[in-house]
């Protein structure tokens, strides 16, 4: 595996005292890598060669320029398990999920591949005579990439793939958490063929590299995603100075279960959504709004199915969860779980660390009910393996409770009554909702993204996300020949 920063074409070591240490979550005695950290120096490095490329990578023509990233699409496919495997021992999720992280990124690479046959504009129709008006999409320029260590394969991949397909070249910034899933990207974008400097990574702290890559004038977009108080700041640094900016950000997503909901279904559903992942994702299901009918029915679904749970190691075929992704994490867990006891939630299941598991950043997957709108529990992201249950008397109080966070990145419903299906769709706020099935999930040609506190900027994903990376340029050409006539007079 490469360690290190990679710049122009080459991996580098930065001159720095200050050491990036990667370590398996799981088993904390495992150091992935152990490396120097990069330095302001260093960004400036990669932003200069990044300039240096973008000269000619931008008049490559789309389609080759999609080639390139099918290319890196089949080289990942190929590589797909050493990937999910390095995925696993540093960010911990279970391998299984590890696996399909990495094919969804396969889907990402085949879907902007193909956008660079397509990166339209449109015609449309002047006031003059004689003259044809449209418009083209034309790159940017250098744009700074910014991921989180959630999903350190897929992220990245959504953010790199429509901005390198779009014309740009990109100075991007992995999690310090997991960079040898990201050193595994720069390997495959380097073997199908991508020219040194149009990709750079530099691995960092977000206060040295990020603010680098935030306040420098050659960086014309920032794509962002992570915590609501990084990104707050990221983007009033960055719009100040005219940059275009894009950030996802937190998430504190419900599920509201309506009398007639199929429970069976329902349960499966949410119990994916809260524990998958370790609940360390932005779509993850944090809460649930039952009717009374059936609330004591489908808590009883989703505490027998939690008890099912096997917590530990990813690479462990028989294990359904794996650990947070570091100390601090674990510990957030842990104080959230006894914070809800505090404030008067009834402890259902878990609420510690797994007893068979005396190292690793483990907690049992833990289910809080009796959960009111006004606890913290309710309103505040955890990111973790902590689903609260409340109760409400109607779909209009349901809905109330759902909106009465800040965030609004997805909700789900379950219900067979299309009224209620479509008074849900137009009154919830947030950017994407789902009927009968989990609040996770997304696919390679539909936007992703979120209203209120969770995002600002484009959606990413889809068409949207190749659009954020681009400028759109007016095109007038009047035809009417009169000048010619006119200088051979």
């Amino acid at each position: 595996m490469h360690t290190g920063s990679y710049i122009n074409g080459q991996w580098y070591h930065p001159k720095s005292e200050r050491l990036v240490r990667n370590i398996n979550p799981a088993d904390t005695t495992d150091v992935l890598a152990e490396f120097p950290a990069a330095t302001a120096e260093d960004v400036q490095l990669a932003i200069n060669g990044a300039q240096a490329a973008f000269r000619d990578w931008k008049r490559t023509p789309g389609p080759e320029r999609g080639r390139v990233v099918w290319r890196a699409a089949d080289i990942a496919r190929r590589r797909a398990d050493e990937i999910a495997r390095a995925l696993t021992r540093e960010e911990g999720k279970i391998f299984k999920e590890a696996k399909g992280e990495v094919l969804k990124g396969i889907s990402l690479l085949e879907y902007y591949a193909g956008e660079g046959f397509r990166m339209h504009g449109k015609t449309l129709p002047s006031e003059a005579r004689d003259t044809f008006t449209y418009t083209i999409r034309r790159p940017l320029g250098v744009v700074g990439l910014i991921a989180p260590w959630n999903f350190p394969w897929a992220i990245p991949v959504w953010k790199s793939a429509p901005a390198i397909v779009a014309g740009n070249s990109v100075v991007f910034k992995p999690a310090e958490l997991t960079p040898a899933t990201a050193s595994l990207m720069a390997e495959i974008y380097e073997e199908a063929g991508l020219p040194p400097g149009v990709f750079n990574m530099v691995v960092g702290s977000g206060s040295v590299v990020g603010e680098a890559i935030v306040n420098s004038p050659a960086i014309r977009a920032v794509s962002f995603t992570g915590s609501n108080e990084v990104g707050g700041a990221l983007y009033v640094k960055a719009a100040a100075r005219g940059a275009k900016v894009t950030c996802e950000m937190g998430g504190k997503n419900a599920v509201i279960v309506m009398p007639d909901a199929d429970l069976d279904k329902a349960a499966v559903a949410i119990h994916g959504g809260a524990f998958g992942s370790t609940g360390q994702r932005c779509t993850a299901t944090s809460r649930v709004i039952a009717m009374p009918a059936v609330k004591e029915a489908l808590l009883e679904r989703l505490v027998e199915q939690a008890k099912k749970i096997k917590v530990g190691p990813g690479l462990d075929e028989s294990v359904d969860m794996g650990p947070a992704v570091d100390e601090k994490q674990w510990k957030t867990d842990l104080d959230y779980i006894e914070l809800g006891t505090r404030e008067g939630a009834r402890l259902v299941l878990g609420g510690k660390r797994p007893e068979h598991l005396s190292s690793g950043y483990f907690v049992e997957p833990t289910i809080f009910d009796n959960v009111s709108p006004h606890m913290r529990i309710f309103r505040e992201e955890i990111f973790g393996p902590i689903l609260s249950v409340s109760t409400a008397k109607s779909l209009e109080e349901a809905l109330q409770f759902a909106n009465s966070v800040e965030y609004g990145l997805t909700t789900s419903i379950f219900t067979q009554n299309l009224d209620w299906v479509m008074n849900f769709v137009e009154e919830v706020e947030t950017g994407m909702v789902h009927v009968n099935e989990p609040t996770i999930g997304g696919e390679a040609q539909l936007p992703f993204g979120g209203t209120k506190a969770t995002g600002v900027g484009e959606r990413e994903m889809a068409e949207e996300g190749l659009n954020f990376f681009t400028e759109l340029k007016t095109v007038f050409i009047n035809y009417s020949g009169k000048a010619e006539r006119l200088m051979i007079r």
